[in-house]
């Protein structure tokens, strides 16, 4: 009968390590496609030029469930901007967010 106990304790563990872990994984799955997905746009604007407004949008499907949107600060150079680039998925409050900086040229 202990042994049953120690068993059924032993069960219960693995099976909450297995739901961590599942969830673990679908919280880094997020976070590298937010990481691509704000790589993505620093690169177009790199190529494009930033777009005139700073409000937040939606990916295209079948991204439709992260958001970005974007900041631009003044550097000491005068030719040289910081450009920020917020990927966010459900709750931003949260910390379910990327963010990316870079410096481009004017």
């Amino acid at each position: 009968m202990i042994a049953l106990v120690i068993v059924a304790t032993a069960l219960m563990a693995l099976l909450s390590l297995g739901n961590r872990s599942i969830d673990v994984h679908d919280r880094l799955q997020k976070t590298t496609r937010a990481t691509m997905l704000a790589q993505y746009k620093m690169a177009e604007f790199e190529s494009s030029g930033l777009p005139e407004e700073k409000d937040a949008e939606s990916f295209a499907a079948p991204f439709e469930n992260y958001r970005w949107h974007f900041t631009v600060a003044e550097t000491p150079l005068p030719s040289i901007i910081e450009v920020k680039v917020i990927v966010a998925w459900g709750n931003e409050q949260n910390n379910e967010a990327v963010d990316l900086t870079s410096f481009l040229l004017q």
